[in-house]
């Protein structure tokens, strides 16, 4: 993921050749082979266009994520393992002090650091699903090329180095156990370039001219051996261009796919690397259908300019950002209670701000994604246990606002204007903005701040063109008690109880005649 990298990226001298030696090679890559599970789709676009979204997903509307490996073990945050090798940059800063030169003490030096000793998946998974997630997402593999399963293809994965654990399975048996979704997110895909630095030398006295480890031939299999493609800011470079790295990628995410069978699977960009990408996408919906008779795979990918998007085929993912209006087809919104990877620094989202997000993204036909930080041993910060006990408790009275529903005929009204895309997301909510869903034959208004008093909704003003039927009932979530109200030219105007039944925000349910 990004934190607050992906703008303040480092550009570098192009080396003299790419190369594209990748060692080893499986047996499948040797072959240029991708293994594809029969089935109804192939890589083609036009038959990848042909999905169609799980109503799993559509239903879902809330899960968790963990984004959690060893970068966490710094404390200083998103992207630490390319930064550390960046002369000037507070990671590098952090690193010369804690563990020494690079050149060195590297990243590789980090990862025996994660031990994950207090790691306890189900007493997580209990936790958030009483915040309401209906879906977890496991880490896969971050930019860092450390894979968090018992990999096949790479020596550098959980299972055998760090905690020696296998933290996906213990991810997928846990959320089996409390009976959610499962997904896993792979970023691996970038990589190849995103590693660059980590191959490069020193720049200040007394060690210029020092080399990383990243040139050090005994771990090219963790730093890739790739010194003449550098990332940049540009789209172009988020994915290399070296096939045999396609196909390498090919391989280790199909296992994570194969043996895990991942209700969703996240990449972090566009759909990567061509032929090889779609070959991976026809494979993971064919698998999901040969399993369960039906396609219940979901994709999230991103419109980013990097990889291919084909709207029709994914699962739309906005980062840190939200779409404007209703959209035709369920997205989703990724975003963080703070940074990406814990970060002793960084500023954590109030509850209030994670539920005016919430509603305000599945008022427009999405999911929200939602990571919520772990310390590197496992455990939850104090303000990552605070953030579910307190959803908890708003889902125990509003989850049918949210859970199963719809959009209603316009997303909702308010004075506070939001912004389209990634990056947007920092909006400050108050109760006057509404935003609307619909389930159970009634129309939710969920205020975006805790109101107090009376709620006034424009969009149901009488004569309305959005909804002619005239209103039997208003009630508040929580509160069985019929509420008084008044429908004329100017609003819909609902007198409310002086004790709310939840804090932060307020759900209205309106039934029609």
């Amino acid at each position: 993921m990004s934190g607050f990298t992906k703008r303040q990226l480092l550009g570098a001298p192009l080396a003299a050749a790419l190369s594209s030696a990748l060692a080893p090679a499986s047996a499948s890559a040797r072959q240029g082979v991708a293994r594809i599970a029969g089935g109804r789709f192939d890589s083609s676009v036009a038959s990848l266009n042909n999905y169609e979204v799980p109503s799993w997903f559509a239903d879902a509307k809330f899960g968790i994520w963990a984004h959690w490996g060893p970068q966490a073990v710094p404390g200083q945050g998103d992207w630490y393992a390319r930064f550390m090798y960046v002369p000037g940059h507070p990671h590098y800063d952090h690193h010369l002090k804690a563990y020494g030169h690079p050149s060195e003490k590297g990243y590789k030096d980090i990862i025996p650091l994660w031990m994950a000793e207090r790691f306890d998946p189900d007493a997580l998974m209990t936790k958030y699903k009483a915040a309401g997630a209906k879906y977890f997402v496991s880490m896969g593999v971050h930019h860092d090329n450390f894979d968090l399963w018992r990999s096949r293809h790479h020596r550098w994965n959980a299972a055998e180095m760090g905690p020696k654990r296998d933290i996906v399975g213990a991810w997928q048996a846990a959320a089996k156990r409390q009976g959610l979704r499962f997904g896993v997110s792979e970023h691996l895909g970038a990589s190849y370039t995103w590693w660059h630095p980590s191959h490069l030398y020193d720049q200040f006295w007394p060690m210029l001219g020092r080399s990383y480890d990243g040139s050090d031939a005994r771990f090219a299999d963790l730093y890739h051996d790739n010194r003449g493609e550098p990332f940049i800011n540009t789209p172009e470079s988020w994915y290399t261009k070296n096939p045999a790295f396609h196909r390498h990628w090919f391989d280790r995410i199909s296992d994570l796919i194969d043996s895990y069978q991942p209700d969703l699977l996240y990449s972090d960009g566009g759909l990567p690397f061509g032929e090889t990408g779609r070959s991976l996408l026809a494979h993971f919906y064919n698998s999901s259908i040969a399993r369960t008779d039906k396609l219940e795979a979901v994709y999230n990918c991103k419109q980013t300019g990097s990889g291919e998007f084909h709207r029709n085929a994914v699962v739309q993912d906005v980062e840190r950002g939200v779409l404007k209006g209703i959209q035709d087809r369920p997205w989703q919104t990724d975003t963080s209670n703070a940074d990406w990877f814990f970060s002793e620094n960084f500023p954590h989202k109030s509850t209030a701000t994670v539920i005016g997000l919430l509603a305000d993204i599945v008022s427009k036909n999405g999911n929200l994604l939602l990571n919520v930080t772990l310390y590197p041993d496992g455990s939850l910060p104090p303000e990552s246990d605070q953030l579910l006990v307190e959803l908890a408790a708003w889902m125990k009275v509003n989850a049918a606002a949210i859970h199963g529903t719809r959009p209603w005929k316009i997303h909702g009204e308010g004075p506070t204007e939001t912004q389209d895309g990634m990056f947007r997301e920092d909006v400050a909510y108050t109760a006057q903005d509404i935003r609307f869903t619909t389930g159970g034959g009634a129309l939710y208004a969920i205020t975006l701040g805790e109101p107090r008093g009376r709620v006034s909704i424009a969009s149901l003003a009488a004569g309305n063109p959005h909804d002619q039927r005239r209103i039997r009932r208003v009630t508040l979530l929580g509160n069985p008690a019929q509420l008084h109200f008044q429908q004329d030219s100017a609003a819909l105007t609902v007198t409310l109880p002086d004790r709310l039944p939840s804090r932060l925000a307020s759900a209205l349910r309106i039934d029609f005649a």
